[in-house]
């Protein structure tokens, strides 16, 4: 995610590509002392998922595919415990945001997935329910398949999705695309 030759080299192995899905993360526990914990995050969760998308859009724009950005309930409200996760995790939410109205009149559309506690190593300290990943994999494809543009896979993120498909953050981004203009950038 973070280094571009890498990066470039997986693009070169893809001829077509239908799906792209942005997994990769770190959730490292600080309390936004440590300047370098914010940089790492940022780095990872925002710039590589941004750079990853980047690269792989011309192969999604010749297929009209899309893109699954995996996200956390942490992008709609900070977990103190981790904060440069969340601090990253919303910014990632906002960059989805804004992909999805730049790139729909370009045919490809950008999924946010709102993911709650999933039983993976990033979260085996915490103990709280938590979803296994086979469901939350299947949640996210059932979401695509549907065609929801923020996919709430899980029982934690299923229980706010209603009231954020019907709410005021949801108009307003509605509302904001509509400020792009038809012949947006490409991001090239």
């Amino acid at each position: 995610m973070t280094n571009a030759e890498q990066i470039q080299a997986a693009v070169n192995r893809v001829e077509s590509l239908d799906v792209l899905i942005n997994n990769a993360g770190i959730a490292l526990y600080d309390n936004l002392s440590n300047l370098d914990a914010i940089g790492q995050h940022l780095a990872v969760n925002l710039f590589g998922m941004f750079n990853v998308t980047r690269a792989f859009l011309p192969p999604l724009k010749r297929s009209k595919g899309a893109i699954v950005n995996n996200l956390s309930l942490v992008a709609l409200a900070g977990l103190p415990v981790i904060p440069a996760y969340s601090i990253s995790k919303a910014a990632a939410f906002n960059m989805t945001q804004s992909l999805r109205a730049l790139l729909a009149g370009q045919g490809v559309t950008v999924h946010a997935v709102v993911l709650g506690p999933v039983d993976t190593d990033m979260n085996r300290g915490f103990d709280i329910p938590k979803a296994s990943p086979e469901s939350a994999a299947q949640g996210i494809f059932d979401g695509l398949e549907k065609g929801e543009d923020d996919i709430f896979p899980d029982p934690a993120s299923q229980s706010i999705a209603e009231d954020w498909r019907t709410g005021a953050a949801k108009a307003l981004e509605r509302q904001f695309a509509d400020f792009v203009p038809e012949t947006a950038a490409t991001l090239g």
